[in-house]
């Protein structure tokens, strides 16, 4: 496999199961991707039954799960070839940590992410390339490096983000971040309905994006598990993901060994990997679509799993049985 042509993460099947429509009263169903559009990020295109994973690399001293292990570029770039070869077919790029610490300028994050862009983007040509920024003049300068998607963890923030997606022709992911400032903890956060908020924010940054410009077929929504939320509002989230899936959004879910996962289990961000999974079986199963992880050979291998039970793909092999 050449790395800079990744093969899908999950292929899709060429046509749905006819099992799919027999379903179990009162038991979870997968995510229908009939009800789903492609998504088209650069110069890919995932159909609706397909499952991405997004890989993090962090241009950041002070990440709170890699601790500044691709700072430097170099090692930043050698975990972008590792992350493509293992299978991810999108990079997410961040130069600011989410939690709170010391500032970091848009300057500083240029310094960081700009630059950075344009040498992955020489490297892997076909790869798709995510910037996690909410700052409009960062978002202008990776875009014009080759970005192809701009991800808004802050829920819209600077609302020129948008417009820097329409301008630029790039996707753009809409986040539900308890409308807070960007890097805010949350504290005592509550809601009549925390789905509801959820959908009721990505659904109008989603739509406002659209109007100005931004393909739909190129904008993703994400809950934010963790943002604004404690661990009960992330859990219900997740529970839910059918709800934000119904919405036609393609739905991005962001739980890679988040609080919410240590907290479920009463673990340190060292020993979360076994929830993060799970969790990300689950949310596959209830549509989520694209899936930013830290630990891509695990993530591609649970999600291979859930295509296969949901008869998406078929087996690596079939030896069992057969001879």
């Amino acid at each position: 496999m050449d790395a800079d042509h990744p093969v899908s993460t999950v292929p899709p099947a060429s046509a749905p199961p006819a099992s799919r429509d027999a379903t179990v009263p009162g038991t979870p169903t997968p995510g229908d991707g009939l009800h789903q559009r492609p998504l088209r990020l650069g110069r890919r295109v995932f159909a609706p039954t397909e499952l991405v994973v997004m890989a993090i690399v962090n241009r950041t001293p002070d990440s709170f799960f890699d601790r500044g292990a691709t700072f430097g570029e170099a090692e930043a770039l050698d975990a972008v070839a590792r992350a493509v070869a293992d299978g991810a077919e999108i990079i997410d790029i961040g130069g600011v940590k989410a939690a709170p610490g010391g500032e970091v300028s848009a300057a500083e994050e240029l310094r960081r992410v700009g630059g950075f862009v344009a040498a992955v983007r020489a490297r892997h040509p076909e790869l798709v390339i995510s910037v996690d920024t909410w700052r409009a003049e960062v978002g202008r300068v990776v875009a014009g490096e080759g970005a192809d998607l701009l991800n808004d963890a802050w829920g819209g923030v600077d609302p020129g983000l948008a417009e820097v997606a329409a301008e630029f022709d790039t996707g753009l992911v809409c986040t539900h971040a308890g409308h807070l400032p960007p890097r805010t903890r949350p504290h005592r956060m509550t809601y009549d309905d925390v789905v509801a908020d959820i959908i009721a924010t990505t659904v109008g940054l989603a739509e406002r994006a659209a109007s100005l410009g931004v393909h739909a077929d190129s904008v993703l929504i994400d809950p934010g598990h963790d943002f604004g939320k404690n661990s009960r509002h992330s859990l219900e989230a997740t529970r839910r993901l059918p709800e934000l899936a119904a919405t036609g959004w393609p739905v991005l879910v962001a739980m890679s060994n988040k609080d919410f996962i240590g907290e479920t289990l009463d673990t340190g961000v060292d020993e979360r990997l076994e929830g993060t999974l799970a969790a990300t079986a689950l949310s596959a199963w209830l549509g989520a679509r694209v899936f930013r992880a830290h630990q891509v050979p695990e993530t591609i291998r649970t999600l291979r799993t859930v295509s296969a039970i949901r008869g998406d793909t078929g087996l690596a092999v079939a030896r069992r049985g057969v001879a």
